[in-house]
């Protein structure tokens, strides 16, 4: 399986990675919002490199010009909440891909300590035979990524799998890496990070994606 780590090379995408990282940053949701955007841009144009392509002729005021265009049916599934400003990235980029959408929550026991996962909603297109591309923004356990794949294979079994982080712990990719088929899946990260903590989150990471981008829940 293909893990292909964007933030390994010098890139404007590294300054918006620090940004969110930033505590002195925090406090500006929209600023924070926009670069996950930001970097689902990136990440779309980057991975659209891997697609297969097909030869239009396009029609100018002055003669007709061949053009290479995607030849892949999209489909972009988004973990919420935190997954929407990245989806929104990637649906700039892909705007003829069908959405899906799937919201995946931590249940914890009495003591914090253990956890499930919650999936209270599920959205999609049928995805037999298409490109799927999953957003998650930060990987952790890899447990809301399991679930909505699995939840997802409900709406048929897609030709290939990408799966798109912002941040990605090193558990997590090792997780993703047993989870999905290996022949067809590629993995995107904009930065890995090197452990958990005993919360399951990612170190040194940037805090709760959701809460960063809209506020705290109850």
């Amino acid at each position: 399986m293909i893990v292909n780590n964007l933030g390994e090379n010098n890139s404007i995408l590294n300054q918006f990675i620090a940004e969110l990282r930033d505590i002195h940053i925090h406090g500006d949701r929209l600023r924070f919002r926009r670069n996950i955007e930001r970097i689902g841009e990136i990440m779309s144009y980057e991975i659209s490199k891997s697609l297969q392509y097909k030869t239009i002729d396009v029609q100018t005021p002055l003669g007709v010009k061949p053009v290479s265009v995607p030849d892949e049916q999209i489909v972009l599934a988004t973990i919420l909440r935190a997954g929407l400003p990245f989806h929104q990235g990637f649906l700039s980029y892909f705007d003829k891909a069908e959405n899906a959408f799937i919201s995946a929550s931590r249940k914890y026991n009495e003591t914090h300590s253990v956890f499930t996962i919650d999936i209270g909603y599920l959205s999609s297109p049928s995805i037999e035979g298409k490109t799927l591309i999953i957003i998650d923004p930060m990987l952790a356990t890899g447990s809301s990524l399991e679930s909505g794949y699995q939840n997802l294979l409900h709406r048929g079994n897609p030709a290939k799998i990408h799966v798109a982080c912002v941040i990605a712990g090193r558990q997590g990719i090792d997780a993703a890496c047993k989870i999905f088929p290996e022949d067809k899946t590629a993995i995107w990260v904009a930065a890995v990070d090197p452990h958990l903590n005993d919360k399951a989150y990612i170190v040194p990471g940037l805090g709760d994606a959701g809460d960063l981008a809209y506020g705290e829940k109850i």
